[in-house]
């Protein structure tokens, strides 16, 4: 996993909606990238709503956010559909962003081990730094956590 100061892994995903974001367009802009497990599910339903809720907030600061997860682009449509959200998704299929972030980890439930994401947030400055990390995020009150860092960028 990266570590703050760090200069952030650059990506190129595809988004909802079709087309691609890529890291490198968008320099010069703070940039939060909240990585979660699955789409509708009801953790990160609830993280979806609350950063889609400040996400006029957030674009008022200058900010770009995106939530990626493993789910496919068309998954990513009828999720945002479904729950009118307003962040923009973006699809690691092939987990090779998730990795370079250090988010895809072995994980445990039910006394069964599998690969998956751990929902993190990772905040990258308008230089290109990680500026901020919240790994293993609890939902509650995060993504207005996170609008307060950019605040004090």
């Amino acid at each position: 996993m990266p570590n703050v100061n760090d200069t952030a892994p650059d990506f190129t995903l595809p988004r909802d909606g079709g087309g691609t974001v890529s890291l490198a367009e968008l320099a010069g802009a703070p940039v939060v990238l909240f990585f979660y497990p699955k789409d509708d599910t009801s953790g990160c339903t609830k993280e979806s709503i609350a950063f889609s809720d400040l996400y006029a907030e957030f674009q008022a600061l200058g900010a770009h956010v995106f939530g990626i997860s493993k789910d496919s682009v068309a998954k990513h449509d009828k999720f945002r559909a479904k729950h009118g959200l307003s962040v923009p998704l973006l699809s690691d299929e092939g987990t090779t962003t998730c990795e370079d972030y250090g988010v895809w980890k072995e994980k445990s439930m039910y006394g069964k081990t599998y690969m998956g994401i751990e929902r993190t947030t990772v905040l990258i400055g308008a230089d290109g730094k990680i500026a901020q990390i919240w790994p293993k995020v609890k939902v509650a009150g995060h993504a207005e956590a996170v609008l307060a860092a950019v605040k004090a960028l």
